[in-house]
């Protein structure tokens, strides 16, 4: 699925009002701590979605020039919204055809982006391409579906709203690519062949109620344009049928899950 075509039209709000701060906001803590070890000063972010990598890099490189990019027009003007600093720059830009010349910055930084790449060898080249010398790439990607606790339970309960055709972009797309051998291959194809280092990181997900979390997977996600490929006038109901198994699951309060990613940190 390109990332382009399906992170369009209410997306980018509810994602940066409700996805970042249930999914994203922990690794994004993490991501920028990794990458501020080595006092990058020129960081290409891929991918930034609504920034929340971003937010976090202008906190813990304070001086740093961040060039923001992404493939998305509508998810870089959600992110202009948010993040306000005279050291970010942003543009829309292919992960896998990078404009910007050969060894241009000390750090590149994709975080749950490289699993929606069509060539990700090509992607992996082009971070290589343009760092410098001694520079480091991190990128992330989710674990398995199973090791993500409210995910799975939406992924299950869609499933049974739509029993001959279950929305599968979950378990496919964001959740599908985690095979660490898998990406090593890919890594080598795109010219990395040593260098490179992984890391399990396991947080916690928290939201004020089983709703928030429902509503924002089902319609702050690509998962939306999946239900309503089956039945546009269904999103409701199938939004209804998650919050009904996260409740059962979780509880009727604030509810917590696991998560799981694995983070790659490879030296040029």
């Amino acid at each position: 699925m390109n990332k382009d075509s399906s992170f369009t039209g209410s997306i980018p709000e509810t994602y940066e009002r409700a996805m970042v701060p249930l999914l994203f906001a922990p690794y994004a803590i993490d991501m920028a701590r990794r990458a501020a070890r080595n006092k990058p000063q020129r960081v290409l972010e891929i991918a930034a979605g609504t920034g929340a990598v971003t937010r976090r890099l202008i906190q813990e490189i304070p001086g740093a020039h961040i060039l923001a990019t992404d493939l998305n027009s509508a998810m870089l003007e959600q992110a202009r919204k948010a993040v306000h600093s005279p050291h970010v720059e942003w543009r829309e830009a292919d992960g896998q055809q990078l404009p910007f010349p050969d060894a241009s910055f000390d750090a590149v930084i994709c975080q749950f982006g490289i699993m929606f790449f069509p060539d990700k060898a090509r992607g992996f080249s082009e971070a290589r391409r343009v760092l410098k010398p001694g520079g480091r790439y991190y990128f992330s990607v989710w674990g398995g579906i199973s090791h993500n606790d409210f995910s799975a339970t939406i992924n299950h309960a869609l499933a049974k709203v739509f029993p001959d055709d279950p929305p599968r972009f979950l378990a496919r797309v964001p959740y599908g690519w985690h095979d660490v051998d898998v990406i090593l291959d890919e890594l080598k194809r795109g010219g990395w062949s040593s260098g490179v280092t992984h890391e399990v990181v396991k947080a916690t997900s928290r939201a004020d109620s089983a709703a928030l979390t429902a509503t924002a997977l089902c319609q702050g996600s690509p998962l939306r344009a999946d239900i309503e490929a089956r039945d546009p006038a269904r999103l409701q109901e199938a939004t209804d049928a998650a919050i009904a198994a996260l409740t059962e699951k979780y509880g009727s309060g604030a509810i917590e899950g696991g998560m799981q990613a694995i983070v790659f940190t490879c030296e040029a």
